[in-house]
């Protein structure tokens, strides 16, 4: 790991812990890395694929706007199941999934920022979701059993990680023979110019650690998995990746023209995928 990706992750770490305890987004007041917020507090379903009923479903804490898609409403849970969710942050796919795979099943969150485990943790309580645990680690280094997962989903984080590679091989590693990912992402469709790309804020904003889309597809290839799908894709409007005050502040940081920035964050897109571990 390198001097930057260090940095990065302090970064990344921090700027998810202060989402923890203030319950704001990690890159916008008004906005999150990927979502919006409505008049009653909630985060806007349509926005990032959460119907109103699945947000009302869920302990109002789990909910901090952080995603980019919903991977529960793609990954066809089934009762009994065990469930991984990469970087689980406040929990909400956790607690949706719980629901889905029901009393006999389980759901693990992994996440590595310490302040979102808590109150991951104390939602889980305060929502009496006994098949839910969460757990301190990084999605690098997964704390979880070769083989023991049937299904890991993921929204909007792995883009966050520095060796995508590795995440997409550690979620090999856990998942059973048979077993599917499903995750939701943010992609790009063209190289960003080096000022954003190399841009510790762009980072955390979930666009200057993506990937362009086929290179992320190659990555859960060259991990071991086979039936590489892309289910949904859709344009990410900039304005829900930084709100307009910041964007401002950060072309003034980068020296870079208001309009260039906002050019190059619409090259971000969401994709949800689907791929399977091989049966042996």
């Amino acid at each position: 790991m390198t001097i930057k990706d260090v940095e990065i992750k302090k970064i990344v770490r921090k700027r998810y812990a202060e989402a923890a305890r203030t319950g704001q987004s990690c890159c916008a007041q008004l906005s999150s890395c990927c979502g919006s917020k409505a008049e009653t507090g909630l985060i806007e379903g349509p926005a990032v694929g959460y119907s109103e009923e699945e947000l009302r479903a869920v302990p109002r804490e789990a909910n901090l706007g952080l995603g980019c898609g919903n991977p529960t409403a793609l990954a066809s849970l089934k009762p009994g199941e065990t469930v991984l969710d990469l970087g689980s942050g406040a929990g909400i796919d956790c607690f949706l999934a719980a629901q889905r795979v029901g009393a006999e099943g389980r759901v693990i969150g992994v996440d590595m920022t310490p302040e979102m485990i808590e109150r991951a943790r104390a939602s889980a309580i305060k929502g009496n979701y006994t098949n839910v645990e969460f757990r301190l680690g990084e999605i690098e280094n997964l704390p979880v059993a070769d083989s023991s997962i049937d299904v890991i989903i993921s929204n909007c984080v792995i883009n966050l990680s520095t060796d995508k590679l590795r995440v997409f091989r550690e979620a090999f590693r856990v998942l059973r023979p048979g077993g599917r990912l499903l995750v939701s992402d943010l992609v790009l469709k063209k190289p960003l110019p080096p000022e954003v790309s190399q841009s510790f804020e762009a980072y955390v904003a979930c666009v200057a650690g993506a990937l362009i889309k086929d290179d992320y597809l190659e990555a859960i290839k060259t991990a071991g998995f086979k039936e590489v799908e892309i289910l949904e894709e859709k344009s990410y409007p900039a304005e829900l990746l930084l709100e307009e005050p910041r964007a401002h502040e950060i072309s003034r940081k980068l020296g870079l023209p208001f309009e260039t920035l906002m050019e190059s964050l619409s090259s971000a897109v969401s994709i949800s995928v689907r791929a399977y571990k091989p049966v042996e």
